[in-house]
């Protein structure tokens, strides 16, 4: 009865993007520090006196005011992301309690975790978590959302059961890819809805035990605003948005260029993605992951960098694309396309 009313339910209301995590309420025996079912959240340690710690690689830009991925952020409960032009207002009694990590290597990317606060009043718990996919740098074997979705429901774990399979439906007006899968064993539910935007892919994952809290938040989610270009097999830019284009950095497209020089040989990865204005220079750098000196050099590097500008219906355009710098993260089926670069 319950697959029967939620596959109703999915084909004739679906207009979200969301992905929960469920949780149980907060158990006696749980931590008293750390995790996410800890009641408290102070630190236990503290660097000690005397030592200067070394900012290792991290995510950086050449400016700040140009946004980017990571930048988005939850305030008087508005979730807002200008880089993919998301804004969400949060359920009632739901807050985001800590932000997520930088940026992997592979361009994986967790932009808001959202669960309910102590004045929540529901019998059950849940999460929703919000994640992007840079398509550039992936290490999975997609090109956009929608093969990332089939990809995802055909390699599920052992422990994990498919309930619904991929169905497209919307959210904010905007085309979405729908599927869900549960945990027989935990008695947990995941839904899951993915669309591309500038070339990332983005997911709304809701989780919880209770299938009514999901599909709460499910309607909860037509409140999400989204850019126009967004869509499972779309999602390349344009508009306010630089048009992205992969591997744009190569051949023809690049007229002057001069490699960076480190002066210090490290052995990480270095994607990094940029904006070349209409007349072919390096506007904006992004670094997904990078020392301190690395982009230094690199940005440096970039600023004599010249490219053949980009015509859109014969005017031209802003375009955004990615370099690897370094060795590139190893690829679920084969080693990545990206330009390597020593």
């Amino acid at each position: 009865m319950y697959r029967r009313f939620l596959c109703l339910f999915v084909a004739s209301a679906l207009s979200f993007p969301a992905l929960a995590w469920g949780q149980n309420p907060k158990s006696q025996n749980a931590p008293q520090s750390g995790g996410d079912f800890s009641n408290s959240t102070q630190p236990v340690t503290k660097v000690p006196t005397g030592v200067v710690l070394v900012k290792g690689a991290w995510s950086s830009a050449s400016d700040s005011v140009t946004p980017v991925p990571e930048g988005g952020a939850v305030n008087n409960n508005v979730f807002r992301d200008p880089y993919f032009g998301i804004t969400y207002p949060l359920p009632k009694d739901w807050i985001e309690k800590y932000t997520g990590p930088p940026p992997s290597e592979s361009g994986r990317y967790v932009l808001a975790q959202i669960s309910p606060s102590d004045t929540f009043k529901g019998p059950a718990r849940g999460s929703i978590l919000i994640t992007a996919d840079d398509m550039f740098f992936t290490t999975l074997p997609a090109t956009n959302a929608l093969e990332l979705v089939n990809y995802s429901k055909d390699n599920l774990q052992g422990d994990y059961k498919l309930e619904l399979p991929p169905t497209s439906t919307k959210i904010g007006g905007r085309p979405f890819t729908f599927f869900a899968y549960w945990s027989p064993v935990a008695e947990l539910h995941w839904y899951v809805l993915a669309t591309e935007i500038r070339c990332h892919t983005v997911e709304v994952v809701l989780s919880s035990q209770d299938t009514k809290l999901l599909e709460s938040l499910m309607l909860d989610l037509n409140k999400m605003e989204l850019p126009p270009e967004a869509g499972p097999a779309a999602g390349t830019g344009g508009g306010d948005a630089p048009v992205c284009i992969k591997d744009y950095a190569r051949g023809a497209n690049v007229i002057a260029r001069v490699d960076p020089v480190f002066t210090e040989h490290r052995f990480n990865a270095v994607p990094v993605r940029i904006i070349i204005d209409k007349e072919g220079e390096v506007k904006h750098v992004h670094f997904l992951s990078a020392f301190p000196d690395q982009a230094k050099t690199i940005t440096d590097a970039f600023k004599q960098w010249k490219f053949k500008p980009y015509l859109k219906d014969s005017k031209p355009v802003e375009v955004e694309t990615g370099i690897m710098f370094g060795k590139a993260p190893h690829s679920a089926t084969s080693p990545a396309g990206n330009a390597a670069v020593e």
